[in-house]
């Protein structure tokens, strides 16, 4: 097990600078110019050309490296190495009466300068805005597990029953519609209509329509996914057994059968829990919830490209983490599995 972890956080970096490129890539093709502000008003030409020079803008491969040295904390370390340097020559200069002027604080891991947000740097508005992404995709994953997994017990308990046809049912049509849709449904009927939950007011009340929304359609692979393992391992041989043994049928289903049956829901709870807690960019638009779906949808219409490297940067790494978790939970799970 340790091997495995070590071995996969060695793979992280590469995996994370292969996609890096290839976000870079894309969005340096994206038509636009991220200097220009709103309603297509340009700077003077002398202008742009130092703000490109400024902002490595002027070449692909110049913000390319410099993005690296800066985002990897290559940067940081060298303005440490030189800032101690500076400290020796400071201290000789106080003997000599010199005055030494400080060096600014900088990140370990600078993700650059807002483009977009004036006075913002990218570790700051990610930091202020991840926590509530993460606690929205944390409540969406909760209500998930608890609509899917009874969902999918049921369904596999009374296969074919009308039961069964309706949660197939639900299922599909949390599949199928986008979240946009099912939001703005739940919008007007629960927050408009009803009057029981506030409009663009985030916070534990105002949380409860947009985490159902990003939920349901987790909730529906999760149906499936706990319907057909279930239905698989109860007709293994042990699940036989122990009903033979006069095991009571929610002890079957819930210790011996649902054990097995989860692992397929954990295979996709990993990238299913990154990318609720990071890429819920549609649910955070029609809900205004001040996570990083906002200001990464604002960096792409704006070709903002730190923000935009930055937010995929931060997707990637915690995607690749949450696998890591899965893998390690298998293990706990079904020591069997190497």
């Amino acid at each position: 097990m340790t091997k495995l972890i070590v071995r996969r956080l060695i793979q992280l970096p590469f995996i994370v600078f292969v996609i890096y490129t290839l976000a870079l890539v894309l969005a340096w093709a994206v038509p636009g110019n991220p200097i220009e502000k709103g309603e297509g008003r340009r700077p003077q030409p002398e202008v742009m050309e130092a703000m490109k020079r400024q902002y490595n803008l002027d070449s692909f491969w110049t913000f390319y490296t410099s993005y690296i040295y800066s985002a990897t904390g290559a940067r940081w370390a060298v303005d440490r190495i030189s800032g101690a340097e500076a400290e020796r020559a400071s201290a000789a200069a106080v003997v000599s009466g010199e005055q030494n002027i400080p060096r600014a604080s900088r990140p370990i891991f600078d993700l650059g300068p807002s483009l977009q947000y004036e006075d913002w740097r990218v570790n700051e508005i990610i930091a202020d805005a991840l926590p509530v992404s993460i606690t929205l995709g944390a409540a969406a994953i909760l209500i998930a597990l608890v609509i899917g997994l009874g969902a999918g017990i049921v369904g596999a308990v009374r296969p074919n029953s009308i039961a069964d046809m309706g949660t197939l049912i639900v299922a599909l049509i949390g599949i199928s519609q986008p979240t946009f849709v099912i939001g703005t449904v739940l919008l007007v009927v629960f927050a408009v209509w009803l009057k029981l939950f506030p409009v663009g007011n985030w916070g534990v009340h105002g949380a409860v329509l947009p985490a159902l929304t990003l939920s349901l359609p987790f909730a529906a692979y999760i149906a499936r996914l706990t319907r057909m393992g279930l239905i698989d391992v109860l007709g293994a041989d042990y699940i036989r057994t122990a009903r033979a043994k006069g095991v009571s049928e929610s002890r079957v289903i819930l210790k011996h059968a649902l054990k097995n049956a989860f692992l397929p829901v954990l295979s996709y709870l990993g990238p299913a829990t990154a990318l609720a807690m990071t890429g819920s960019f549609v649910v955070e638009r029609v809900f205004t919830v001040p996570g990083i779906g906002q200001h990464f949808v604002n960096a792409v219409l704006n070709k903002d490209l730190f923000v935009i490297i930055g937010v995929v940067l931060v997707f990637s790494t915690l995607l690749i983490l949450f696998n890591l978790a899965v893998d390690v939970l298998y293990r706990w799970v079904d020591p069997r599995i190497e």
